[in-house]
């Protein structure tokens, strides 16, 4: 075989670095975008925080907001708070020399950081920095309070250590007692011993814990309740003897087995719903996690106005006076630096537009889509697939994914993710088609309507969706009732 040279012309798809920085910062949640905002500005000395929105240059001047129906003058209302400012009166009459005794507030009688007010919104730094509470930490507290032996309190803490989440003692006494045993090897403890100290702690707040099961978390609760509660004893009585049966919502075999009186036993029933079965949720919980919506839509003047969060990201911009020392003729080490880190802000910034542009694009196609469900809420929720809004803007069902993934909306109906707007269809009898979303609103609306003696069943909610002319088979209900954690029929079934 020869060698040979050969010339040849074709084309190809090549992703740039500036495209794939867009295509990063588009998919990227508001957290996410906030610390890489931060970690450019930590790089790039040429990027710096816009102070002032009203810059030209500055993606704070762009557009950040549309209403539909409107012209495009009408687009770009930006908001932005003016900065506030604290003036500072010094005075002009301090002398040079003062006396050896004199105090600065005897000379300056002028506010300062000690003297202060305190500022009624302000936590203080103990406020927040406290860690939260755990239910460990809350029984280990009790158990220092509580005068027991060392080989007692040993137990206790081993005890408190099997707690799982819930409050429920989740090992058995043996294995405590070999524990204990590991840790006092010179302590001869009996079985007994243990479980001794698992009744003091579960004597201990919140009621109910350290129970090894449902029956005992009830049981010892309902001990704790003062002897005059009303219907007390029946309720450790149906507790005690016949929970299976309570679970199983079997009235005419509780009336049976207890010979109590109707009105008896939803007096007990009534007293056991109002216990908690899991005891140790109430202590250590996790802190609330908030939101900060993306896009904000509002209603103003019978039309639905969509605006980018000005909150979501901060305002960056090129720093004029870097900028300004780059010469385009001089190839030195620094004006070499000076002109990649210019580049690489300018990409930065465009990216960062076109990210804005884009989601104010889709989001404003979703809301001319779903105002049914603006205004009437899930139920009037349209079908919408991201092919149907890829086409409308002229992007890729990849790009509308990657816009629409941990991106959130706050409507006046709540805030939901840009997701969530998407849903597939079944056809109505008319020919139509209603939202797999707006199904479920109407399931949920129904089951929220039903009598809890009589629940609807799966094949009842077709038919009274039939009714409305919507076709839905009996599994497809059930598998839409499943989703929203909605119980059988069965299982809804109420005594009260």
């Amino acid at each position: 075989m020869k060698a040979a040279l050969h010339l040849n012309l074709g084309q190809n798809l090549t992703m740039t670095p500036q495209l794939q920085q867009a295509i990063r910062l588009l998919q990227l949640s508001t957290i996410e975008l906030q610390q890489e905002i931060q970690n450019a500005l930590d790089s790039n000395p040429l990027l710096e925080l816009a102070e002032d929105s009203g810059e030209p240059g500055s993606p704070a001047s762009d557009q950040t907001s549309q209403e539909l129906g409107a012209s495009p003058d009408d687009f770009g209302d930006n908001r932005q708070d003016d900065p506030q400012t604290l003036d500072i009166d010094t005075p002009r009459d301090i002398p040079d020399d003062l006396p050896v005794d004199s105090a600065w507030d005897d000379i300056y009688t002028g506010n300062s950081a000690n003297t202060a007010a305190p500022d009624d919104n302000d936590e203080g730094f103990e406020a927040r920095s406290t860690v939260p509470e755990t239910l460990y930490d809350h029984m280990l507290w009790q158990v220092n309070l509580t005068p027991f032996t060392l080989t007692d309190k040993a137990l206790a803490v081993c005890i408190i250590d099997a707690l799982d989440e819930n409050g429920y003692f989740t090992v058995s006494l043996e294995d405590i007692l070999e524990a204990a045993s590991r840790l006092l090897p010179e302590a001869e403890i009996e079985l007994d011993e243990v479980e001794a100290v698992l009744h003091r702690i579960q004597q201990f707040d919140p009621p109910g814990v350290g129970a090894r099961d449902l029956r005992e978390c009830l049981l010892i609760q309902l001990n704790q309740l003062p002897e005059k509660t009303p219907a007390r004893e029946a309720a450790l009585l149906v507790v005690r003897e016949h929970l299976q049966l309570l679970g199983n919502h079997d009235q005419a075999g509780l009336l049976k087995k207890t010979r109590l009186t109707e009105h008896q036993l939803m007096a007990a029933i009534s007293l056991i719903q109002s216990l908690n079965p899991y005891p140790g949720g109430q202590i250590g919980s996790s802190e609330s996690s908030y939101i900060t919506p993306d896009i904000i839509v509002t209603r103003q003047n019978q039309r639905w106005r969509v605006e980018l969060n000005p909150e979501t990201a901060p305002r960056v911009r090129i720093n004029t006076s870097y900028a300004s020392l780059v010469r385009r003729a001089d190839n030195s080490a620094d004006n070499q630096y000076l002109k990649n880190h210019l580049q690489e802000a300018r990409w930065f910034l465009k990216s960062l537009q076109s990210r804005h542009e884009t989601l104010l694009k889709v989001a404003t196609c979703i809301v001319e889509h779903q105002r049914g469900f603006l205004d009437k809420g899930p139920e009037a929720m349209k079908p919408m697939v991201l092919r149907d809004v890829a086409d409308e803007v002229g992007l890729h069902e990849s790009t509308v994914s990657r816009v629409t993934t941990q991106k959130f909306m706050h409507t006046p109906q709540g805030i939901f993710e840009l997701k969530y707007f998407f849903s597939s269809h079944v056809g109505t009898s008319s020919g139509g088609e209603c939202s797999s979303t707006a199904i479920r609103a109407m399931i949920k609306k129904l089951v929220s309507q039903e009598d809890p003696r009589k629940p609807l069943s799966d094949n009842k909610i077709a038919d009274m969706l039939l009714d409305q002319g919507i076709e839905v088979a009996r599994r497809t209900i059930a598998k839409y009732r499943e989703s929203l954690n909605i119980p059988s029929s069965s299982d809804r079934k109420r005594l009260l």
